[in-house]
């Protein structure tokens, strides 16, 4: 049993090295966490579409925002792409785009289930999320509210996973041996 925490940017490849990690594995459950596509955004029906054809039809597919309900209720290995999506998701649902602190105390009980739920799973879990930090801050109050949930969702479920692996460019980065930010300040206070 095992967690792993896939992070990268926008078509950096950590989708197929998720999908590689797990693809030895009989009964995967695949978690299609983002928002449900419809017929106004053709381009997100799209991704979700190439997203299934590239699946084995051995995978049981769950297109749900509830990921931790869903790793509670079995022990096959599980795969969530991605935490982005799940997070506007969450939001959606919550209708909370308008209430951007109402929107943080509901994505911090979602997240505080999820952490607990992959504490409790007896599977194996590939969690799939972007790395959005590292550019632009963005100009609208939503997208950096975004941003900065999806940075604290990564934290948490990286200090919650075995390993946490980066992918840029196509390239792995293993972080897993990386101290977290308090253990680096334990490790280096001054005396």
């Amino acid at each position: 049993m095992s967690r792993i925490l896939v992070l990268g940017g926008v078509r950096s490849g950590k989708s197929e090295l998720a999908e590689q990690l797990v693809a030895h594995r009989e009964g995967v459950r695949y978690i299609a966490p983002g928002p449900v596509p419809d017929e106004h955004d053709t381009e997100w029906a799209a991704r979700v579409a190439a997203h299934r054809l590239r699946r084995p039809a051995s995978w049981t597919t769950h297109e749900t925002g509830d990921v931790a309900g869903v790793l509670r209720q079995g022990s096959t290995p599980a795969l969530v792409d991605c935490l982005g999506t799940w997070l506007t998701r969450v939001v959606d649902d919550a209708h909370a785009w308008d209430d951007l602190a109402g929107a943080a105390r509901v994505l911090a009980e979602a997240r505080a289930d999820l952490v607990a739920a992959l504490g409790e799973t007896d599977a194996s879990v590939v969690l799939v999320s972007n790395e959005v930090g590292l550019g632009v801050v963005p100009s609208s109050a939503s997208g950096r509210f975004f941003r900065d949930e999806l940075g604290r969702t990564n934290r948490a479920v990286a200090d919650a996973c075995d390993e946490v692996l980066l992918v840029v460019a196509g390239r792995v980065l293993d972080l897993t041996a990386c101290p977290s930010i308090e253990a680096a300040a334990r490790a280096r206070a001054l005396t």
